[in-house]
């Protein structure tokens, strides 16, 4: 009942510049990931309210080039989008519905004896960086979901904790973000270039309600 995210919400996708001049100017679209190790499963990725963990993850690629996309200049694509039917995996009620995807993996895996995919850590980094397994889960729930002929989810969002302690014996990480995986593009109403604030001025600030 409560899926359906309502308003607008802003995205922001590391790439190369020539990629967002190219999908600003409309001569070119995003991709969809289909790594098997995709955190929220195939779609198009964006992180949360977050140009500069956009801008650091695409100098990370530039840096450490992987596939036939590499990233020469780093850039961020901003992006407006409305999520739809969202599998909102900050939801605790959604929570519920992947763990049962999960046990539903696993039976097919069973059944079919096919090895049980798993989460895996990147060379030299101890995080869980290609998720096999949550890939696979979150996958075979839209299966399930186009099987049953129920409507498909247009996004799905979760939240990830990355990298180091921010400070010793802290709940919180350096690189905890939010992340948003649109698998439905006409949610992406629109794109644009990500821009410092304007020190000159205040931030803007929202009425009061009287």
């Amino acid at each position: 009942m409560y899926s359906h995210r309502t308003g607008l919400t802003l995205g922001f996708h590391g790439c190369d510049q020539a990629v967002a001049e190219a999908v600003i100017s409309g001569q070119a679209s995003l991709h969809t990931s289909d790594n098997c190790y995709d955190w929220l499963g195939h779609g198009i990725y964006f992180w949360d309210y977050s140009p500069k963990r956009a801008l650091d993850f695409a100098t990370f690629l530039a840096a450490n080039p992987r596939g036939k996309k590499t990233i020469k200049n780093p850039a961020v694509l901003g992006a407006v989008i409305d999520l739809g039917f969202c599998l909102d995996l900050l939801d605790f009620e959604n929570l519920e519905i992947v763990s049962n995807g999960y046990d539903t993996l696993i039976q097919v895996c069973k059944t079919s004896q096919l090895e049980i995919p798993q989460n895996r850590n990147a060379s030299g980094n101890s995080d869980l960086l290609l998720r096999d397994l949550d890939c696979a889960v979150i996958e075979t729930l839209h299966k399930i979901r186009q099987d049953s002929h129920l409507k498909p989810f247009d996004s799905v969002r979760g939240v990830f904790f990355e990298g180091e302690s921010l400070y010793p014996n802290s709940g919180f990480r350096k690189k905890d973000h939010i992340q948003i995986c649109i698998r439905n593009p006409n949610c992406i109403k629109g794109f644009f270039w990500s821009q410092e604030s304007n020190n000159k001025f205040g931030s803007v600030s929202v009425p009061e309600k009287r």
